[in-house]
């Protein structure tokens, strides 16, 4: 029976991502390392965002890509919490962060949009 819901909550998963080809200006080792700072925040990352956005064929932006983001950016910022919010092409609603306010899925947002600092920056 826990095999059977875990199967379940992995295709949920996988389908929430929604699919697509490889995002470039990022490997997905990179971006599965990234974390934001703030320790509450870098939680809700790991569980609500990272599973499609370090994901290279999941259709949605890679965590740390400029190039990827960037189209997305020109949108403007509100314009993309209110699609994080309400679910927008292969995004569900709240981007699988139920208990995520308004400013963290903003502060989540320009965390993933941000590029990595190079070490030695």
């Amino acid at each position: 029976m826990n095999r059977l819901f875990l199967l379940g909550v992995l295709a949920l998963v996988l389908t929430a991502c929604g699919q697509g080809g490889s995002e470039p200006g990022i490997s997905i080792a990179k971006a599965l390392s990234l974390a934001p700072e703030d320790p509450a925040l870098a939680d809700q990352y790991r569980s609500s965002c990272r599973a499609c956005h370090a994901a290279s064929n999941s259709g949605a932006p890679m965590t740390g890509s400029l190039a990827a983001w960037k189209p997305r950016l020109d949108k403007g910022l509100d314009v993309l919490v209110e699609h994080t919010i309400t679910g927008f092409k292969g995004m569900p609603p709240m981007g699988l962060c139920s208990d995520c306010s308004e400013s963290e899925l903003r502060a989540l947002i320009e965390f993933m949009a941000t590029p990595p600092q190079e070490d030695g920056a």
